[in-house]
């Protein structure tokens, strides 16, 4: 693998284990959303109950969108092996969804979440872009 891919690898898994994607003892809250806002908000809590269950199967499968699936897949040993590297690197972090943001109606739905994490005792805020694909919220990339 080249260094370009390997820093585009690295550039990022480490932002979304980062902006607090994973959590050893707090789940992430849905409560506070609806509709739409609450799936996405779901998705996030999904990826951090698969991050936490150490489970990269389902994180390149069930979490990720297939482009950003794709883009993990140029490292060696693929998406797996990327979110297994990654999740290594992973301490203990509680993350909140601040706020959502659904695109309009369209042929292409997306969606950004305003995370916030803690992680050694510093609260990191974060955004987190979903796309919708095959009528599921996915991870596409963090701001």
């Amino acid at each position: 693998m080249t260094v370009p891919v390997k820093r585009a690898v690295a550039l990022l898994c480490a932002p979304l284990l980062a902006v607090g994607l994973a959590s050893c003892t707090t789940a992430v809250s849905t409560a506070g959303f609806k509709g739409e806002d609450h799936e996405v908000a779901q998705t996030i809590s999904n990826l951090q109950a698969d991050v936490t269950a150490g489970d990269q199967q389902k994180i390149c499968a069930n979490d990720l969108s297939s482009a950003l699936v794709a883009r993990l897949n140029l490292a060696p040993g693929g998406c797996k092996q990327a979110i297994k590297g990654q999740l290594a690197e992973v301490d203990n972090f509680t993350v909140t969804v601040q706020s959502v943001l659904v695109s309009a109606a369209g042929a292409r739905r997306t969606a950004s979440a305003h995370v916030k994490s803690v992680y050694a005792g510093k609260t990191r805020p974060g955004t987190l872009s979903l796309v919708k694909e095959a009528g599921k919220w996915k991870i596409s990339g963090v701001g």
